[in-house]
C-alpha cells in the first residue's frame, strides 16, 4: 500500500487472522504504513453483512490481493455494489473478474507447494498498486467496470 498514491483513502477491511503471530504481523504493518502515508483505515472485527454492504457502497474500488481463492465470493458481493474489483489473477478469481470489463486482473507467480506464495513478491506488490492507482486515476472506467461487474 505504500506505493498506493497517498490522496486515495483505503480502508483495510479483514477477519480474524489465522494466528496470534499474523495478527501482530499485521498490526505492526498496518502502524509503519500509517505513519508512511496516512489516509487508512483498519477495521480490524469482522463486519456483519449489512455494514459491509454499507461500507462497500461508500468505495470507489474493492481490492482482493489474495494468494489463495477458490472462488471469490467477495469479489461477487462487491461487484453487486458496482464496484470495480482489482484483484490477483490466482484460483477462481479469473472466473469472477473479467480482465479490463468488471475489473483488473493483477498477475502473481506463485510457488507450487501449497502455500501460493509469490515467487516475486515486490513485483507482485508493486503491479498491484499500480493497478490501483491506473483505476484510482480514471473514475469514468472505474464506473464502466463497476456496472458492468453488476450485469
Amino acid at each position: 500500500m505504500h506505493l498506493v498514491d497517498k490522496d486515495i483513502q483505503v480502508v483495510l477491511c479483514a477477519g480474524a487472522p489465522d494466528t496470534p503471530q499474523i495478527a501482530e504481523e499485521v498490526k505492526r504493518s498496518f502502524t509503519e504504513l500509517d505513519k508512511q502515508r496516512g489516509n487508512i483505515i483498519w477495521i480490524e472485527e469482522m463486519l456483519p453483512k449489512h455494514e459491509l454492504n454499507a461500507l462497500e457502497h461508500g468505495c470507489d474500488a474493492f481490492i482482493c490481493p489474495s494468494i489463495y481463492e477458490p472462488l471469490g465470493i467477495v469479489n461477487l458481493e462487491a461487484m453487486a455494489c458496482e464496484l470495480p474489483v482489482i484483484a490477483s489473477a490466482t484460483g477462481g478469481i479469473p472466473e469472477v473478474v473479467e480482465d479490463g470489463v468488471t475489473g483488473v486482473l493483477v498477475p502473481v507467480e506463485q510457488l507450487h507447494d501449497g502455500t501460493g506464495t509469490p515467487t516475486k513478491p515486490e513485483e507482485f506488490v508493486h503491479d498491484m498498486a499500480e493497478a490501483i492507482n491506473r483505476v484510482m486515476a480514471d473514475p469514468k472506467q472505474a464506473e464502466t467496470m463497476g456496472r458492468a461487474g453488476y450485469r
